[in-house]
């Protein structure tokens, strides 16, 4: 059975596939936190006593010295055995037919449902699948040589999609069903796995995406896109026999529906004022913005355009004045442009976010809590609180084809890794 249905595509591919999955039994023990928000560090003290967690394919360093060069043959070459070793000792097996699967994660009371399905690498050489982060070149080449070695879409990319009324209906009906994985992770997290295997409901849900769904947007892992795509490129162009059928030409992704998603805030803090004094730099701010001191309490931003800074022991809320923004304008309404254009920029001299290292940023997970003591710690001068960006912000800004400044958006929960598997072929 081989769902593609390519010779009719008109929009968004989703393809059913043969993926590798943990037993049932244990799939708490395999499933692992993704390979990007842990340092190698963590990462071994994650895995201490657990052989079976899927770091060991995803954070291979941890089963090497210390000092190992993280992008070393070495590093790569023990992701592929230990992804063997997983397979041959019987903790993942594949499926027998190509079928879809239904991702639910619950956090904080709300459960969001992904369709777990490959996409097609054409569909983001041609934008079909949009971006909103430019992508670094050596972060692209990592991700690109685990993929090559390992011969595995080993980590999903996180995408959203336009809500759909009937893939919705599709998905109340699958999760009505006991599901295959039902745990909890150490973070309160619910993780829960359905199989669609019934061909007719796979044939519809690549129906509605190639019918209905013009675009998907990449929410969370560009970085794992990009490699993706330019390594199934790379084999088309090496195959002179190339079909577009091929498993190389598709890789492994979570498509959840917008309406379900939370962003949450994504903060900075800054090392230094410039040289000026508190007062000196309170009084320029009050150029651009409404400055109001909140006192020792947390004070969070209510809404767009508002702002809270922690500096010398005290919360402030900052409301950027009219003609700071520009809400017409899918790029110049994003808070974070606001701020760089009225503080990092003119007042503080920070110009280039992504390489400055008198500028950090900390995601809301952590609580505004990690704002102050850090201030207070003396390690950094003040810190800056954003409301959260929506998810139409983000659309509009991929659907323009404009790109959002490092460190704006901050997806929770993250999708855990070695649930599923996508094998190259």
């Amino acid at each position: 059975m081989r769902l593609c249905f390519l010779s009719k595509r008109t929009m968004a591919i989703i393809k059913a596939f043969k993926g590798f999955r943990p037993k049932k039994e244990n799939v708490d023990q395999v499933a692992s936190r993704p390979y990007d928000v842990l340092n190698s560090e963590e990462a071994r003290e994650e895995v201490k006593g657990n052989p079976h967690s899927f770091l060991h394919v995803v954070k291979p360093e941890v089963d090497l010295p210390a000092d190992v060069d993280l992008h070393s043959d070495l590093v790569y070459n023990k992701a592929k055995e230990n992804l063997k070793k997983l397979i041959d000792n019987g903790m993942f097996v594949q499926d027998k037919e190509e079928v879809l699967y239904i991702y639910a994660q619950t956090m904080w009371g709300k459960t969001q449902y992904g369709i777990v399905g490959c996409a097609a690498v054409e569909d983001y050489l041609n934008n079909i699948i949009k971006k909103h982060e430019l992508t670094r070149p050596d972060k692209e080449e990592d991700r690109m040589n685990h993929i090559r070695v390992t011969n595995f879409n080993a980590e999903p990319v996180f995408f959203a999609y336009p809500d759909h009324k009937e893939l919705k209906s599709i998905t109340a009906n699958v999760v009505a069903a006991k599901p295959e994985y039902d745990f909890k992770t150490p973070d309160g997290v619910g993780h829960q796995l359905w199989v669609i295997s019934d061909f007719s409901v796979v044939k519809r849900i690549v129906e509605i995406f190639r019918d209905d769904i013009p675009f998907t947007y990449v929410a969370d892992g560009h970085h794992r896109t990009a490699a993706a795509a330019l390594v199934g490129n790379e084999r088309k162009k090496k195959n002179p026999a190339h079909t577009g059928k091929e498993e190389y030409n598709f890789f492994l992704a979570v498509h959840f529906p917008a309406g379900e998603l939370t962003i949450i805030d994504y903060n900075r803090l800054v090392k230094d004022l410039n040289g000026l004094s508190v007062p000196q730099f309170i009084e320029k701010l009050s150029k651009s913005f409404i400055v109001e001191e909140k006192g020792k309490s947390i004070y969070k931003p209510e809404n767009l355009h508002n702002f809270s800074m922690y500096i010398n022991g005290l919360w402030y809320s900052l409301t950027a004045k009219p003609g700071n923004y520009n809400d017409a304008d899918p790029i110049a309404c994003l808070d974070v442009n606001v701020l760089s254009e009225t503080v990092f920029t003119p007042i503080l001299d920070i110009t280039d976010l992504r390489k400055s290292t008198r500028i950090d940023f900390v995601g809301g997970i952590r609580g505004l809590g990690e704002l102050s003591k850090r201030v207070d710690s003396g390690e950094m001068a003040a810190a800056f609180a954003l409301y959260p960006v929506s998810m139409k912000q983000l659309m509009d800004i991929a659907d323009t084809n404009n790109i959002m400044p490092p460190k704006t958006t901050w997806f929770e929960p993250k999708l855990r890794s070695g649930l599923v598997i996508h094998d190259l072929g």
